[in-house]
């Protein structure tokens, strides 16, 4: 009876390891996998057209001094299947984390070589970030107040300046899939710290004069003639429904299109809703 009692015994240990190796085990390492966190920084970008200035279409010289954007609701996700900005719609993501609240960023602030300007920054799962979105939304108070875009600056052609701030009363919704770019970004892994970028083409509004005329950006861009043409006394200041009263119906309708592909995710574009 000993005989088989220790049998028994032996039989039940060796089931309770081969327990813990199969299902309790992979699930143990699940859980440990799901636990794993690094550290993703939410940055904003309006890159060289905004630090460094540049000049439009038609021969401005635009340089600036403040550009306000107000963000709110920043997502970030794990999509799957990857996002397609093109065809629009939701991201489907089973692991995404949100920063709440808005936050108004000067994309013009620092010099020349400063780094995309942190927005925030959260503790996550780790993995691969690979679709963002964001609101930009009217601020309710700072700098921006009562408006979700205000770019000042200066213009300067032929020794003709006009000083301007343009203020878009407007809101919208940026979704973009992974970053282009020349590295690839949002890949969090334990214990680490990597960024998602929220870049700013401010190129689709003014133009640019180092691409080529009959380029789409350029042909879609209202250029800055439009608001030197309003300036009085060398200054223009003027919100969206200020541009529509004295616009031209094309230049009107050139700048609300392209304000709707301001957001990109690097060079990759993102899909807009206007809220």
């Amino acid at each position: 009876m000993k005989k088989f009692y220790y049998m028994a015994v032996l039989l039940t240990f060796l089931a309770a390891i081969l327990a813990g190796c199969g299902s309790g085990g992979t699930g143990d390492r699940a859980e440990q996998s799901e636990n794993k966190t690094g550290t993703l920084q939410f940055t904003a970008n309006g890159e060289d057209f905004v630090r460094q200035g540049f000049t439009s279409k038609d021969g401005w010289d635009v340089s600036f001094n403040h550009v306000y954007v107000n963000l709110a609701d920043i997502t970030a996700y794990q999509s799957d299947p990857p996002y397609d900005a093109h065809a629009g719609g939701e991201v489907q993501a089973a692991t995404k984390t949100i920063i709440p609240g808005a936050h108004t960023v000067d994309l013009a602030a620092g010099d020349q070589n400063a780094l995309p300007i942190l927005v925030s920054e959260k503790e996550v799962p780790v993995g691969h970030y690979n679709a963002i979105s964001w609101q930009m939304l009217k601020a309710s108070e700072g700098p921006a107040q009562g408006y979700s875009l205000v770019i000042a600056g200066a213009a300067v052609k032929n020794g003709k300046t006009v000083n301007f701030t343009l203020k878009n009363e407007k809101e919208y919704k940026y979704t973009g899939g992974e970053f282009i770019g020349d590295q690839r970004k949002g890949i969090v892994q334990e214990g680490g710290n990597t960024d998602l970028e929220m870049t700013f083409h401010f190129d689709h509004i003014f133009g640019d004069a180092g691409t080529p005329a009959d380029d789409e950006l350029n042909v879609g861009a209202p250029g800055f003639a439009p608001f030197a043409g309003l300036a009085a006394d060398g200054n223009v200041e003027i919100n969206m429904a200020g541009l529509k009263e004295k616009l031209s119906p094309e230049d009107y309708q050139k700048l609300e299109t392209m304000l709707t592909t301001l957001g990109h995710v690097g060079e990759g574009h993102c899909y807009c809703e206007v809220l």
